[in-house]
């Protein structure tokens, strides 16, 4: 697999082999009804709660123009020009000010992958680019919440260093979530 990373208007990282040319990039405004699907598709294959999820989410199909907020930003996974994942980082929005120091804490969001590209490596490249992106806006810690029976992404979570925390962190509306995790990015 050969790598290369471009610094332009749009952040990118290009990965080929033989068949396919896969691409991490920004999400870009015309990414926005193709990742949604991408989301509620997996919503519906693995027979997941749609109320308190992601699903949900009324900002869903505006990705991109959320994602212009400062200190955040989402990366969509492209495979042969079709986008097939993405994740995301963005400040964490608390329930209270004071309830932890709301510059410093960041939430990893939206990660989800088509079937196709699961088990390639993407996620944890994705993450790391979100992590660095988060560690360059100053976030010290990164929060992350998923659904108890999302195992493979626990696993690779544990991986990348995130630990299980006893309960929720923040107001992101996903009430069906039941594993939070947090990371030290300093």
């Amino acid at each position: 697999i050969a790598y290369m990373l471009k610094q332009s208007q749009v952040n990118l990282c290009n990965f080929t082999n033989n068949k396919n040319v896969m691409l991490i990039r920004e999400i870009l405004q015309k990414d926005n009804e193709s990742i949604a699907k991408v989301i509620r598709d997996i919503f519906h294959e693995l027979d997941a709660p749609k109320v308190g999820t992601a699903y949900a989410d009324p900002i869903l199909d505006t990705l991109y123009e959320v994602y212009q907020a400062p200190r955040s930003v989402y990366f969509v996974v492209e495979l042969n020009g079709k986008v097939v994942g993405g994740c995301g980082v963005a400040p964490l929005e608390m329930l209270n000010p004071v309830q932890q120091d709301n510059t410093k804490v960041c939430e990893l969001q939206k990660m989800y992958f088509a079937p196709e590209i699961r088990g390639t490596g993407y996620a944890e490249k994705i993450i790391e680019k979100c992590l660095e992106c988060a560690k360059n806006q100053g976030f010290e810690l990164c929060y992350l919440e998923t659904l108890s029976f999302m195992t493979a992404a626990q696993k690779l979570y544990k991986r990348m260093g995130f630990e299980p925390i006893d309960g929720p962190m923040g107001n992101t509306g996903h009430s069906s979530c039941e594993v939070w995790m947090t990371k030290k990015i300093v």
